[in-house]
């Protein structure tokens, strides 16, 4: 049996969430695809914040942009995405962060950021009192924010499946199908699917896809430990980060507080369940690390840890060498377009790459410079060094 489309996502992340749902309303003919389930994987389990700050000059243009869509999303999408607006904090704990973060907002107001640089600690709790008076200073950017990423990535599948888009879930994309130079569909575990156009956004599940196609893209998983606390007394609004990308953290709109560890190498122990009691897999973070997450935040935030423990979980973040991540047509297979290695922090970019992956499957002009973001920048370098993990988002 084989069901045709006009086009196919491999992936229902943020990124795959959004392309289906720009594609739908366009009047398109569009599958879904996910081995789990919507948010599943690294689009569920990230902090969820909304930033600018601190981003690679490629990715400015993009995360400015999101963030004008953002302001309208819930009422585009129909529904809440609990995004909140009251900024992002990075915080210097030491001279030498005080020195980087000084830099960080020189070189970004001088890209047209509105970052400022709070240069003592009595100038950072005039905005976020709950800090610790130990912090030397940080930068803060008013514009960046937070939104909740279940119900974001609900938001934009109900949207897609209004407009027509259908969502195939618990089902695993074997093999993208070639003839020639040019896709005509998946294989599936379940099904044979047939399209002129494909669009991979499965983040770390990716890789296994374009190796048999000839594509390089080379992805390191990285875990990430993750603890919410119960529902408590609001005494955080910004989204906190440290200059070295090793803790971040924030208060949910419903209290909770969500605090998260820096990468560190993935232990390979993935517990996937049957799909209908937990549809996201499980990855279980090593005691030690849980341990440095909570000291890290009663240093920055004293007296938040006395709060109960509801939820800690791992994600795994698909790194790219240079941690920027492939937004790109693949090379010699006409209909295949590729978004994925976002780096941890590809939450905010996702109303926009859902833009960006709609006109490049469309064969439309994108809107922005993607060369930093091509399939190819790996081929021509050996061994190319590992960029540090940045605040999540």
């Amino acid at each position: 049996m084989s069901e045709a489309y006009d086009f196919i996502v491999i992936g229902a992340g943020i990124s795959g969430s959004a392309t289906a749902y720009q594609l739908a309303r366009q009047g398109h003919k569009v599958v879904i695809i996910d081995r789990f389930a919507p948010a599943a994987m690294a689009s569920g389990w990230t902090l969820a914040g909304v930033r600018q700050s601190g981003r690679h000059p490629a990715e400015l243009p993009l995360a400015k942009a999101a963030v004008e869509l953002w302001a309208t999303l819930d009422e585009e999408l129909g529904a809440s995405t609990q995004y909140t607006r009251k900024g992002n904090v990075r915080l210097a704990r030491n001279e030498e962060e005080y020195a980087q973060i000084r830099r960080m907002v020189e070189e970004q107001s001088a890209d047209g950021l509105d970052l400022s640089f709070l240069s003592d600690n009595a100038a950072l709790r005039t905005i976020a009192p709950a800090l610790s008076p130990a912090v030397l200073g940080a930068s803060f950017c008013p514009s960046d924010g937070h939104a909740d990423p279940h119900a974001t990535v609900a938001a934009f599948v109900a949207a897609a499946e209004r407009a027509g888009a259908v969502f195939r879930n618990h089902e695993r994309v074997r093999a993208i199908r070639v003839k020639g130079d040019r896709v005509t569909g998946v294989v599936t575990d379940k099904n044979n699917y047939s399209a002129p156009r494909v669009i991979l956004a499965a983040g770390l599940f990716g890789s296994e896809l374009l190796v048999p196609l000839g594509i390089d893209v080379p992805i390191d998983a990285r875990m990430v430990t993750v603890i919410r606390s119960v529902p408590v007394e609001r005494v955080l609004d910004q989204v906190i980060g440290v200059a070295t990308g090793n803790w971040a953290g924030r208060q949910e709109v419903n209290g909770r507080f969500r605090v998260t560890s820096g990468g560190q190498a993935w232990h390979k122990r993935m517990d996937v369940k049957d799909g209908v009691r937990d549809p996201r897999p499980t990855i279980h973070p090593p005691m030690a690390t849980l341990g440095e997450v909570v000291a890290e935040m009663e240093r920055l935030l004293p007296g938040t840890t006395m709060h109960s423990v509801e939820e800690i979980w791992a994600g795994l973040i698909d790194m790219t060498p240079d941690a920027l991540p492939v937004i790109d047509t693949a090379p010699e297979i006409e209909g295949l377009v590729i978004g994925m290695g976002f780096s941890g922090h590809g939450f905010c970019l996702g109303p926009i790459t859902g833009q960006i992956l709609c006109a490049l499957a469309l064969a439309d002009k994108p809107g922005f410079d993607l060369s930093a973001f091509a399939a190819t920048r790996f081929n021509t370098r050996s061994n190319p060094p590992q960029e540090a993990m940045t605040l999540h988002g």
